[in-house]
């Protein structure tokens, strides 16, 4: 008995841990991968660098091809992508 009461601090200290910090994180992520996967041509990115583009066209499922300016067109590494602004 005594045994198990010196573990309910470490249990509470990771339920805390996985409630406040694991499971939001996570979740974030899934938000992001589904934003990422929604993409598609027309909408208007911006990247983990700081580029505001435009998409046109999807390569793969890792690529997208967008124009950073007019008849300049790069590739983009779709987990790049901070923000989509569907039009």
């Amino acid at each position: 008995m005594e045994f198990i009461v010196q573990f309910i601090p470490l249990i509470l200290i990771f339920a805390v841990f996985y409630f406040l910090l694991i499971r939001p994180q996570q979740r974030k992520a899934k938000m992001h991968q589904e934003m990422v996967n929604s993409v598609q041509r027309g909408d208007n990115i911006v990247t983990a660098g700081g580029l505001r583009a435009k998409v046109v066209k999807v390569v793969n499922e890792y690529d997208v091809e967008a124009e950073i300016s007019q008849n300049v067109n790069v590739v983009v590494i779709k987990t790049t992508i901070t923000n989509v602004i569907k039009n």
